[in-house]
């Protein structure tokens, strides 16, 4: 599947192609159709359950996707690395790097509540090149490859048109650190009545493809992992959003705060003085 080109991209950076002849957005896109399909199986059924710790669990499901994602991307791209929630990284991280959540949402996938998904993005060299988030319960996909622009369910998709903080939908999620999640509490309590709305999401990836999608505005987070932003990152931007850091720098695959919006709205935010002009 091609995503558009942007507007003012001349040109869009080559795509890897694997041992089948696809290229690595359609490879990706076709991995994410299986999770998604082997997902929607689960859902709803017995899973035996393994926590982690406060908040944050493992279950079957999760080890099944990750398992049949490695082998495929494996067949395919046999010298690329990959780095994942549940299992340890393979391959160095330096280069071509697939980035993976199977189920990013598991709290909410374990107690039957259809707010999870599965996210999968090829970066190198510290740079997104594609990605694709699926949330298999409503059956929406997301997906972006650089320079091409962004797709909500096969067609272009952009931010919003929210210009203002004040008409923004903004979300927030609280993660599993007592303390940051504390602080997005307090940035929740200070929001409230300077935005539109606050909605606190439960999915990292959702969050950031809803922004894409222009369904959210505005997205914080305090406590992310590079597989919460496998694909999320290169969404938003290629949907005309702005993600960056707490400090206003452009988002790495390493940042652990994230702020991902409309422009206007994105702008806005830091011209008070970002998470400290909410005190």
């Amino acid at each position: 599947m091609a995503a558009a080109t942007r507007p003012g991209v001349t040109s869009a950076p080559e795509l890897p192609v694997g041992r089948s002849g696809r290229d690595a957005l359609t490879v990706a896109l076709a991995v994410a159709e299986h999770a998604a399909r082997m997902l929607r199986r689960r859902y709803g059924k017995p899973t035996r359950t393994r926590w982690k710790g406060r908040g944050n669990v493992v279950t079957d499901a999760d080890l099944a996707v990750e398992r049949m994602v490695r082998e495929a991307l494996a067949a395919e791209f046999p010298d690329h690395g990959f780095l994942a929630e549940e299992t340890a990284a393979s391959g160095a991280r330096e280069g071509w790097l697939w980035v993976c959540d199977p189920l990013d949402g598991t709290k909410n996938f374990s107690r039957g509540i259809p707010h999870f998904a599965f996210t999968l993005g090829l970066w190198c060299d510290g740079e997104p090149l594609a990605g694709v988030t699926v949330q298999p319960a409503t059956r929406e996909t997301f997906t972006a490859a650089a320079g091409r622009g962004a797709c909500w369910n096969r067609r272009p998709c952009g931010v919003s048109g929210i210009d203002r903080l004040d008409r923004a939908v903004t979300a927030l999620d609280l993660g599993y650190d007592e303390r940051r999640g504390a602080a997005q509490l307090e940035l929740a309590r200070r929001f409230w009545g300077q935005v539109e709305t606050v909605r606190i999401s439960g999915s990292a990836a959702l969050g950031l493809a809803y922004v894409a999608a222009g369904k959210w505005d505005l997205f914080v987070h305090r406590n992310m992992q590079p597989w919460d932003l496998a694909a999320g990152i290169l969404l938003v931007r290629e949907a005309g959003g702005v993600v960056t850091d707490g400090g206003g720098r452009a988002a790495r695959l390493d940042s652990e705060f994230i702020v991902a919006g409309t422009p206007a709205v994105h702008a806005e935010f830091f011209a008070r003085g970002g998470l400290e002009g909410f005190r």
